[in-house]
């Protein structure tokens, strides 16, 4: 196509093709057109060839010879798609192609698929395949890289799960050479608290944590970072609970390296008189729980094999619930703080994989409007990520025990960082609901949910928590690396849930100094054990 302007400026001529004659010719009087418009016109016209041009190229790619290629003839067939009425087989045949059911025989693979975009373009160069040869093969090749992605993100889960639920060596030596001072040196030995200390132990006057943990290096890092950035720490009570193999080793930590003036008391679990008369239901749901466990989980390998429909995310989940922190007796405990510390009016719950960055006494100003749990929301948020969390992201609704009871999009809190009021709670039936549910989970094969304590306790703790400032605990540090350095920086508690914990190697580079700032790298115990942040 030709378009000619005289020298004049009074004629425009248009020629559509070779051996064509005049198709458009304008005469433009000087008293009827200005410039302006003739330049809107040329414009106009260029556009016009160009989409003219477009659908010519479709009615070639259409393949269909019988169809007319003559401008009077395309202009008929431009009016209807103009109108809305665009039909091309092409696109027609790639989405039914596209939209197939995934068949068994597709997801095994083949030799002859492309295996890249070059791969792929060269076949088509060679073939020169009609629409549907090509959507089959298109198909196939992103089934097949759909297919090594899933593949490879499963793989990261599992070696995720494997790393995170391993004994590290420097933590195992670090238990071990602290037991070991433990027994050879008196000094490794001190009573926590001293003797003139321990009303402070049951005064309401003073602030109370409680942390349950069996990790040395995690706790310390909890305490120190609490009593740092205390206002007044000599009214500061950490209460640690751990089980009986790592009471020499944190008692030795401890009494080796006080925080004064703050008050730190070390217990083991079998130290408490309520824990070790009885029937304890903790300990029967856990029991429980490890022999259903092991009857209907074939362990990580079974999850992770030959499973090609399930998402990854869902394989993650089911990976993170063979972890032996949900079998701990350490996260179940906390459903006992009332008969745990039967003086205490409130207390702050914290777990051993946050880090304080502010004074927490505020926390006691906070009005709980008679709820016992105050923690802060996980469905509304910046971070579309990390808290986008409501009841339907923990429990299973398709089960009609849950269906019938709970919202589905009621919105979900966290734990890792609670302040309990102990004196309500006593007037609930919290603890009891919550061993009726695991009680119901257990009956059902862990088909209500299967990810550890925090499923009951969104539903022992329903219609008591107390929604607090999200300042107060900024979460999902240990999976997922969106957060930056500075953003963290202005939250009061940071938590690094998830499986990359700080002081593991996957731990998130660009995070982990929050955590390790609190670690003495110079102190003998971390030195031998070769304890390094890179």
């Amino acid at each position: 196509m030709q378009l000619h302007v005289s020298p004049s400026l009074r004629h425009v001529t248009v020629f559509p093709g070779k051996g064509v004659r005049e198709f458009i010719k304008v005469r433009i009087g000087s008293r009827w057109i200005s410039y302006r418009m003739l330049f809107y016109s040329l414009l106009f016209f260029t556009f016009l060839l160009r989409f003219i041009f477009v659908f010519s190229t479709v009615d070639t790619i259409d393949g269909d010879p019988s169809k007319c290629s003559t401008i009077g003839c395309l202009g008929k067939r431009i009016g209807p798609r103009i109108l809305g009425r665009m039909e091309s087989n092409v696109p027609e045949v790639i989405y039914q192609i596209l939209d197939e059911a995934i068949s068994e025989e597709e997801v095994e693979p083949k030799s002859d698929i492309p295996q890249t975009l070059q791969d792929f373009m060269a076949d088509i160069k060679q073939t020169t395949p009609d629409a549907k040869a090509f959507a089959l093969k298109l198909r196939q090749m992103v089934l097949l890289l759909e297919q090594r992605t899933r593949k490879a993100k499963i793989q990261e889960y599992l070696y995720r799960h494997v790393a995170s639920s391993s004994i590290l060596k420097h933590l195992h030596c670090l238990a071990l050479k602290l037991a070991n001072e433990h027994s050879n040196n008196a000094a490794a030995r001190l009573q926590l608290p001293s003797a003139d200390l321990v009303p402070t132990l049951v005064d309401n006057s003073y602030f109370h944590f409680v942390l349950a943990s069996d990790n040395v290096l995690a706790i310390s890092v909890v305490a120190k970072s609490l009593i740092k950035n205390a206002l007044h720490p000599r009214k500061f009570v950490l209460h640690i609970i751990t089980d009986r193999k790592t009471y020499a080793p944190m008692q030795a930590w401890f009494s080796l390296h006080p925080l004064a003036p703050a008050v730190i008391e070390v217990k083991a679990l079998h130290q408490f008189d309520w824990l070790s008369k009885g029937k304890v239901p903790v300990l029967e749901a856990m029991e429980k729980d490890q022999r259903v466990r092991s009857k209907f989980r074939g362990g990580s390998s079974a999850i992770v094999a030959k499973n090609y429909t399930e998402k990854p995310q869902v394989i993650a989940a089911k990976l993170q619930a063979l972890s032996p922190k949900y079998n701990s007796l350490m996260n179940h405990i906390r459903i006992h703080l009332p008969e745990l510390f039967p003086s205490l009016n409130k207390v702050v719950f914290l777990d051993d994989d946050i880090v304080i960055q502010t004074d927490l006494s505020a926390l006691w100003d906070i009005d709980m409007n008679g709820k016992v749990n105050g923690a802060v929301e996980t469905c509304r948020g910046e971070d579309s990520f990390v808290m986008s969390k409501r009841f339907k992201s923990y429990l299973n609704f398709s089960h009609p025990l849950i269906a019938n009871n709970f919202d589905p999009n009621e919105c979900a809190w966290a734990y890792g960082m609670n302040i309990f009021d102990l004196e309500a709670w006593r007037k609930t039936n919290i603890t009891l609901t919550y061993y009726h549910w695991l009680e119901q989970n257990l009956k059902s094969d862990l088909s209500l949910w299967q990810l550890g304590t925090l499923p009951p306790g969104l539903i022992a703790f329903h219609g008591q928590v107390h929604v607090i400032d999200p300042f107060w605990h900024m979460l999902g540090l240990g999976y997922q690396d969106n957060t930056t350095l500075s953003d963290a920086e202005t939250a009061g508690v940071i938590h690094f849930n998830g499986r990359a914990k700080p002081w593991l190697d996957i731990a998130f580079p660009q995070l982990r100094p929050l955590w390790a700032k609190y670690i003495g790298f110079s102190d003998k115990f971390i030195k031998g054990c070769h304890i390094r942040v890179y």
